[in-house]
């Protein structure tokens, strides 16, 4: 299964995305079924990319997160290359699109 960090304030989300050159965050709350849902299959699908580092934020906990980085709504996944966001897709994820996307931008990084 693949390393998730769990991120506990704006500091730390900062940090993480300094550090890593590829870096996904997921933004939840614990009382959202969807999120629940979501979170393994999309741990599933990234397991064959080593590089991409996956940090989790409850928004319950950081709830700066909402000003921070615009969320509007959970779950919100985001996608950084060397600290700048490149892909959003929230609530509804269409696995099959947001995959296709991830492999592109994995493989222009990656080889």
């Amino acid at each position: 299964m693949k390393n998730v960090h769990e991120l506990n304030s704006v500091d730390e989300i900062e940090c993480f995305l300094k550090k890593n050159q590829l870096s996904l965050l997921y933004v939840s709350r614990p009382e959202c079924t969807v999120c629940h849902a979501i979170l393994p299959k999309l741990l599933f699908m990234l397991e064959v990319y080593p590089e991409i580092h996956v940090g989790h934020i409850d928004a319950n906990v950081v709830e700066q997160v909402a000003e921070r980085f615009l969320v509007f709504t959970v779950p919100t996944i985001m996608v950084f290359i060397t600290g700048k966001e490149y892909l959003r897709t929230d609530r509804f994820v269409r696995f099959e699109h947001f995959s296709e996307q991830i492999n592109n931008m994995y493989h222009f990084l990656f080889g």
